[in-house]
């Protein structure tokens, strides 16, 4: 497959795409928050990886943590777009106001607030903390892999995700708890990183 993607074999692309688009967009979104922003930051993945092709080393295993790599930095890129936007719109005149939909949206709002709660937690970690996090919990990545991913030492992983999962076991212990009392049908035992792992599992059918 490597050599293939390497030399630009347009089939061998499409079963890369295949069988890693669902896992690329599932990481985007952890990172984002955001179901346009992630499809974006997909798509832009998949443009980047064809574009640098020549860039896999020949030797390896799955092509996934370069992948899941590429679309860390887009994510971060789309993350600063976002923002940049939000405060074009707070300098920007209120919008009027539309026609109340709530009744056929509800579940999806209620799918929005718990991804809502969950990234307001992981918010409050360091940006590298975080992407170790998706990778490693969310993605399934193991420690070399993740550090391919990144681009980094396999020990800046693990000392990554030891203080990732320390401030989240600390920021989450409230947070989903009180969400699961407002929202109906909503499943206790939210407060560990397990929870975290699991609403992102439910993402992934979104």
């Amino acid at each position: 497959m490597r050599a293939r993607i390497r030399a630009g074999d347009r089939a061998a692309f499409a079963d890369l795409y295949d069988q890693n688009a669902r896992a690329v967009y599932n990481h985007a979104l952890r990172l984002t928050g955001n179901w346009s922003e992630a499809e974006e930051a997909m798509s832009e993945t998949f443009l980047a990886a064809w574009r640098t092709r020549e860039s896999v080393e020949p030797e390896g295993g799955s092509l996934k943590p370069w992948l899941l790599g590429i679309a860390t930095h887009k994510a971060h890129n789309a993350n600063r777009g976002l923002r940049r936007r939000l405060a074009f719109l707070a300098r920007s005149p209120e919008p009027r106001p539309v026609e109340d939909f709530a009744d056929e949206t509800a579940g999806r709002i209620d799918d929005a607030r718990r991804l809502a709660v969950v990234h307001d937690a992981l918010r409050q970690l360091r940006r590298q903390d975080r992407e170790v996090l998706a990778l490693c919990v969310a993605s399934g990545l193991d420690y070399q892999q993740a550090a391919e991913a990144l681009g980094v030492p396999v020990g800046t992983v693990r000392s990554r995700l030891s203080r990732a999962r320390a401030r989240l076991a600390r920021l989450s212990s409230g947070q989903l708890r009180g969400l699961e009392a407002e929202l109906p049908g909503a499943r206790g035992e939210m407060e560990s990183e397990a929870a975290f792992a699991a609403l992102f599992l439910q993402e992934e059918t979104r």
